[in-house]
């Protein structure tokens, strides 16, 4: 059965001391999920810069650099299900990418996409599929997979046909490449993330869920609503074909990723209520 996970973005306001982070880690573990998907951003010391970015965007990373994560989990009984970095860092030293994987018993390293980089100029997307070879191959022979993770710029065509995640998709090795989906970015892009998903098959390995909608209630000032990120089952998303169609790839886990929006600013009742969902519909289907 797919493991349930947390990715580790949602957890920068709970995490803000290692006593914190234990209480956080326990209730994860007892909203039924099995691991988090570590960022290596959030797990060493990161730059002033990406703090301030991460915190305007609304998702602070916290100090947890300083933390024993590998302690922290095992006390709480949670599983490291994969590892996000960026390219670049895989590129400069690909040795200690697989070293920080292998120190916490994960064979997945996901790329989170790339920073200031032009999602429709075709050369620099041939270059980057270029690159996901070249460093998917390293990996592999460390008996590491990488993975490639999507957001919203990659529905941005490279010419009147093809968006640049077909082009990824399609000019990347199956050997050394494979993908983590996450299907709010495609559906905010208005992309159907289960044709994607289909289209991807078994090199899904990872699936990253969220719902989509708005808290709005009463009369709209105008005919046009913001939507935004959701707990599972509260949006208007077709969750339950998209995790039927991940959990009949087999994919290794099912990992929650909202954005802030979180129901009373708390992204433990957030992922509380977003449990309810997965341990019903991931129980069902199987």
């Amino acid at each position: 059965m797919a493991k349930k996970a947390v990715q580790q973005i949602m957890l920068g306001t709970v995490t803000k001391n290692e006593a914190q982070t234990r209480e956080t880690l326990k209730a994860i573990k007892a909203a039924g999920y099995d691991g988090i998907e570590l960022n290596g951003f959030m797990i060493r010391q990161t730059s002033f810069l990406v703090r301030a970015m991460t915190k305007a965007a609304g998702m602070p990373v916290g100090k947890g650099g300083n933390y024993d994560w590998n302690g922290l989990l095992r006390d709480a009984g949670l599983i490291v299900v994969s590892v996000h970095e960026d390219l670049g860092s895989i590129k400069r030293d690909p040795d200690a990418v697989i070293a920080e994987a292998q120190k916490f018993g994960t064979d997945k390293v996901v790329i989170t996409g790339m920073y200031r980089f032009d999602y429709s100029d075709r050369e620099a997307v041939k270059a980057l599929a270029s690159d996901l070879n070249t460093s998917g191959e390293i990996l592999k022979k460390a008996g590491i997979q990488l993975l490639y993770h999507n957001h919203n710029c990659e529905f941005r065509k490279v010419d009147k046909k093809m968006t640049a995640y077909d082009y990824i998709i399609e000019n990347t090795d199956d050997i050394c490449v494979s993908f983590e989906l996450d299907s709010y970015w495609p559906t905010e892009a208005g992309v159907s993330a289960l044709v994607l998903m289909k289209k991807l098959g078994t090199r899904m390995k990872l699936y990253h869920i969220n719902d989509r909608g708005t808290r709005v209630s009463g009369p709209s000032m105008t005919p046009i609503l913001k939507s935004d990120s959701m707990e599972l089952g509260y949006g208007n998303m077709d969750l339950e074909s998209l995790i039927r169609q991940a959990l009949s790839v087999n994919v290794d886990a099912v990992i929650l990723e909202s954005h802030k929006n979180w129901v009373d600013k708390s992204p433990i009742k957030s992922l509380q209520m977003s449990a309810e969902f997965l341990n019903r519909f991931i129980t069902d289907i199987k």
